[in-house]
């Protein structure tokens, strides 16, 4: 066949778009040496091996669909590193001028006449689901998932934007879960916790440009500190992985004290705005997590204004916030944990 015309819907292999746009015929993500572009090839047979789903979340937000990709590693994954690359093409595809470019694995090409590939072959067809590029809020996500050997690691999830792509089609949306589970997952099982390439923290990456970064980090760094800090005091720390009933989209919750039973939510701020969006997110998760009813505490860089202060006590909420190289307001007195 000759060079295809590249648009969402085509059904072409990985053969004939490294002949159009480069990369290779081995892992899912293929950065280009021949044009600015990152091939990435989903195949869901060969993720939910892995413990995975690629595709569309069932649930739009207020900028769109989004769908997710997992990046590659069958141990933690990484940006850094040989181990990194594929995942580090996607993270830096903004800053470096590139495309991103999806495909999904939809059968044997030799189902497909106008492929000419023979009977024999193996070689799987791939539907072009067109161009995308990084949420640029959240461009990705940590989450826990198992590997072929059934081992819990820390996987990264891609939030991927449309450009111009086919319509989301059920075919290609994440299952909805069929229960609701709570997952208690490593405390460092958060994006603020993964080791970024230092290429990507300077001026010339697409993230450092977003306005938000540098609360981002600055709540990233606050429960950082504070896990720190409760380990130090011999407490167990983890988080809750929720998935709900219904819904393809994952929760994660921020720190989860389990020696006192306490729930928190960190911010980067101790804004009314802030200190609000956490009330509500800590309401949210509480009535999904197990052990039940835990107690609810938000957990801020300083101590927020009085009648902030007033707010959450109305509401049962203790409030910690850093000081110094300690935290005012802790320890929070909950129900002790049934784990412990």
């Amino acid at each position: 066949m000759g060079d295809p015309e590249l648009v969402p819907g085509l059904i072409t292999t990985r053969e004939e778009m490294a002949k159009l746009l480069g990369g290779g015929q081995g892992q899912g993500i293929q950065p280009s040496q021949k044009t600015r572009s990152v091939l990435i090839y989903s195949d869901p047979e060969a993720g939910q091996q892995s413990g995975y789903y690629d595709g569309w979340l069932s649930e739009e937000d207020e900028r769109g669909p989004v769908f997710e990709y997992t990046g590659h590693g069958e141990k933690d994954q990484t940006f850094l590193g040989r181990d990194g690359v594929g995942n580090r093409a996607i993270l830096q595809h903004a800053a470096e001028g590139r495309v991103l470019h999806v495909f999904k694995a939809v059968g044997l090409a030799r189902d497909f006449p106008h492929l000419n590939v023979p009977r024999s072959s193996k070689t799987k067809a791939q539907r072009y689901i067109g161009r995308f590029e990084l949420d640029v809020e959240r461009p990705y996500e940590m989450r826990m998932r198992e590997n072929r050997e059934g081992e819990l690691r820390k996987v990264i999830v891609f939030r991927l934007r449309p450009i111009d792509c086919l319509t989301p089609g059920e075919e290609d949306k994440i299952p909805p879960a069929n229960k609701t589970e709570a997952l208690a997952v490593p405390a460092d099982a958060a994006a603020g916790a993964l080791v970024e390439p230092e290429a990507n923290k300077k001026t010339t990456s697409f993230r450092s440009s977003i306005e938000g970064t540098r609360v981002e980090r600055r709540e990233a760094k606050l429960s950082a500190d504070f896990q720190a800090f409760l380990e130090g005091q011999r407490h167990q720390v983890k988080r809750f992985q929720i998935r709900v009933k219904g819904s393809s989209s994952t929760l994660l919750t921020d720190l989860y004290d389990v020696t006192a039973h306490v729930l928190y939510e960190a911010k980067g701020t101790s804004s009314r705005e802030d200190v609000r969006m956490a009330i509500g997110q800590l309401l949210d998760y509480r009535r999904h997590v197990n052990p039940a009813d835990p107690k609810l505490a938000v957990l801020l860089p300083e101590k927020p204004h009085e009648d902030l202060q007033d707010l959450l006590r109305r509401l049962d909420i203790a409030v910690v916030y850093q000081a110094g190289n300690s935290f005012a307001g802790w320890p929070v007195l909950g129900k002790q944990s049934p784990n412990t």
